[in-house]
C-alpha cells in the first residue's frame, strides 16, 4: 500500500470519535486515511475495506486480532476497530514518513550498513511473530512503514497473516500475496512455515540495497519462473549484504538461512564489519549441500540413501556433491599447496554446534597460491576430528552427520561423513548408493562402483554423472571412496560440474590423500 499524502478525505466522524482527514493510501483491498481521535487527541491511521474489493470484513476483525498478539516496537499497533459503512475499519497508530515502497520509488537506495539496520528492525518483528505462531506471508516494501525521525521500521498490513497450516490459496483459489516477494515453496503450493517470511526479508534486502526486487520481471509469468528456477545472483553492489541474502533465498526452505543466523549476520553488517567473514551456512539436512550462489541441491553421497528423501512440499532445489577417486599423479599438485602438513592433532577446534559455519576449522599459517598469485587451497583441521584439504575460501557447513565445504563460487565442494562401519561394510554402502542413483539423483548414468582399498584397508569406490536438480545448476561428475579403519567408515567425496571434471578429479585426489583422521 502506497502512503503518498494526497487526496483530501471528508470530515466525517466514525466510531464517534475518530474524524477522517486525508488518504494516505490506497490497496486492493481498502484505504488508508489520516484521522484524528477526539477523544484521546492524536493522530491515527484508519484503515478501511473498499466497497467493491470483494474483501471479507471477517477479515479485518481477524487482522485486528492477530496483530493485538503481536505485540512489538516494530510491529504496526490497531488501537481499536469500528464500524464504517457497514464494515469493520482498523484504527491504528500513524506512522510519519511513509513506506520504503515510496523511499525506492523516489530513486533512494540503501547503503549495506542501512540495509542491515532495516533488517534487523524487520528481523526482530517477523521473530516475534512466529513466536505466536503468526506468519505474514506479504513481506514487501508497500508493507514496511519508515519513521522519518527515528528510522524506525514498522511492518503493517498483517491482511494475510496465517497459522503455519493455513493454505496458500485463498477460498476462491486465487494466490494470496506479492509474487515478487513471494517464497517459491508457496508459489509451488508447498508448506509455508516462517521460512517464507525469511526469503521475502531477503527480497526487501535486495530491494532496499539496489532499488528493486531481484525478481522483478515483465510478466506474472516470468517473476514466477524467476523465482522457482532462474539463478540468482545477489548484486555486487550489495557489498556485505551478499552473504545473507544468499542464506535468505536459499531456494529449499530447510537449507535457509534461519533467523538467529541472519541476525548475527545483519547486526555485523550494520556496525561496518564484513559478514562474510563470518561464513554464514544454513543448518543443513543430511544429503544437503549449500547453494552460493545458484540454486542448488543435494547430491546424496554414500550412505546416506535414506535421507534422500525430502519431506513433502520441499523444493527439490539443492544440488549435488557425491564423492569419488583420482589419479595419484596429479595429487602432488594439490598437495604441494595446502597450509599446513595433513598429518597431526588439530591445534584448535570449533564451537561444537550442530550448524557450523568456516570459523569452525583452524586457521591455517600460511596462504597457498597458484601459478597467477591467487588462492588454491588449504589445509583445514576440523571440529568433527579430521583434517584434509579444501578449495581456499571454502564455506563450511554441517548438519551434524556430514561436513561439507564448498568453494567460494559454490560450484565445488568437498563432503566428509564418518561414522560406524554399516553391515555390508564399505561396498554394500556404495552398491546401495548406486543402485538408488536413479531415485536420488536426476539424469544418473555412467555409474560405476568397484572394490579396492585405500591404504591397505578395505574401501570402495563410486563414480557417476547426473544432470543436477535445476537447468541452471546443470549436469555435474562426482567421486566417492569409503573405506573402514578401526570399525569406522571414512566416506569422502568431491562433487563439481562436468566442464570441470579434470579439476575435480584432481582434487579428489589430493583430498583423499590429505585427510586424517584427528579425533577431535
Amino acid at each position: 500500500m502506497t502512503y503518498d499524502g494526497s487526496e483530501q478525505g471528508g470530515p466525517e466522524l466514525i466510531g464517534g470519535r475518530y474524524r477522517l482527514g486525508e488518504r494516505l493510501g490506497q490497496g486492493g483491498m481498502g484505504v488508508v486515511r489520516r484521522a484524528t481521535d477526539e477523544l484521546l487527541g492524536r493522530e491515527v491511521a484508519v484503515k478501511t475495506l473498499a466497497l467493491d474489493s470483494g474483501a471479507d470484513p471477517a477479515g479485518a476483525l481477524r487482522e485486528a486480532r492477530v496483530v493485538a498478539q503481536v505485540r512489538h516496537p516494530h510491529v504496526i499497533v490497531v488501537h481499536d476497530v469500528v464500524e464504517h459503512e457497514g464494515r469493520p475499519a482498523l484504527v491504528m497508530e500513524l506512522i510519519e514518513g511513509g513506506s520504503l515502497a515510496d523511499r525506492l520509488a523516489a530513486g533512494e537506495v540503501f547503503s549495506p550498513a542501512e540495509a542491515a539496520r532495516l533488517g534487523l528492525d524487520l528481523l526482530d518483528a517477523l521473530t516475534a511473530a512466529h513466536a505466536r505462531d503468526v506468519l505474514h506471508r506479504d513481506v514487501k516494501p508497500a508493507n514496511v512503514l519508515l519513521e522519518k525521525d527515528s528510522g524506525r521500521a514498522v511492518l503493517t498490513d498483517f491482511g494475510i497473516a496465517s497459522l503455519p497450516d493455513a493454505t496458500t490459496l485463498s477460498r476462491t483459489g486465487a494466490f494470496i500475496g506479492t509474487p515478487e516477494y513471494t517464497a517459491p515453496e508457496r508459489m509451488q503450493g508447498g508448506d509455508a512455515g516462517p521460512a517464507s517470511d525469511l526469503w521475502s526479508l531477503g527480497a526487501v534486502l535486495c530491494a532496499a540495497a539496489t532499488g528493486t526486487s531481484p525478481f522483478r520481471r515483465d510478466s506474472i509469468g516470468a517473476v514466477l519462473h524467476a523465482i522457482v528456477y532462474e539463478e540468482i545472483r545477489p548484486s555486487a553492489r550489495m557489498g556485505p549484504l551478499v552473504p545473507v541474502v544468499r542464506g535468505l533465498l536459499e531456494r529449499d526452505p530447510e537449507l535457509r538461512l534461519g533467523a538467529a543466523e541472519a541476525r548475527r549476520l545483519l547486526a555485523a553488517c550494520a556496525a561496518g564489519e564484513d559478514p562474510a567473514a563470518l561464513a554464514p551456512v544454513p543448518t543443513l539436512r543430511e544429503d544437503a549441500l549449500p547453494a552460493v550462489p545458484a540454486p542448488a541441491g543435494a547430491d546424496t553421497a554414500a550412505g546416506g540413501r535414506g535421507s534422500g528423501r525430502r519431506r513433502a512440499g520441499a523444493l527439490p532445489f539443492v544440488t549435488a556433491a557425491v564423492a569419488v577417486c583420482a589419479a595419484a599423479a596429479t595429487v602432488a599438485v594439490l598437495l604441494a599447496m595446502q597450509d599446513e602438513p595433513p598429518a597431526g592433532p588439530p591445534g584448535a577446534t570449533g564451537t561444537g554446534s550442530t550448524a557450523t559455519s568456516a570459523p569452525a576449522t583452524t586457521p591455517t599459517p600460511r596462504t597457498p597460491v597458484s601459478g597467477a598469485g591467487r588462492p588454491l587451497s588449504r589445509q583445514v583441521t576440523d571440529e568433527s576430528g579430521f583434517s584434509l584439504l579444501v578449495p581456499y575460501g571454502a564455506i563450511r557447513s554441517t548438519d551434524g552427520e556430514r561436513v561439507v565445504y564448498t568453494s567460494p563460487d559454490g560450484a565445488v565442494r568437498v563432503g566428509v561423513r564418518i561414522r560406524p562401519v554399516p553391515p555390508g561394510g564399505a561396498i554394500g554402502v556404495m552398491r546401495t548408493s548406486a543402485e538408488d542413483g536413479p531415485k536420488t539423483n536426476p539424469g544418473y548414468r555412467d555409474g560405476t562402483v568397484e572394490e579396492t582399498t585405500h591404504r591397505g584397508l578395505p574401501a570402495a569406490r563410486w563414480e557417476f554423472t547426473w544432470d543436477g536438480f535445476t537447468r541452471a545448476e546443470g549436469a555435474r561428475h562426482t567421486f566417492d571412496v569409503a573405506w573402514e579403519e578401526d570399525e569406522t567408515l571414512y566416506d569422502v567425496w568431491v562433487s563439481a560440474p562436468v566442464s570441470r571434471l579434470e579439476e575435480a578429479r584432481t582434487r579428489f585426489g589430493a583430498t583423499v590423500e590429505s585427510f586424517r583422521a584427528t579425533g577431535g
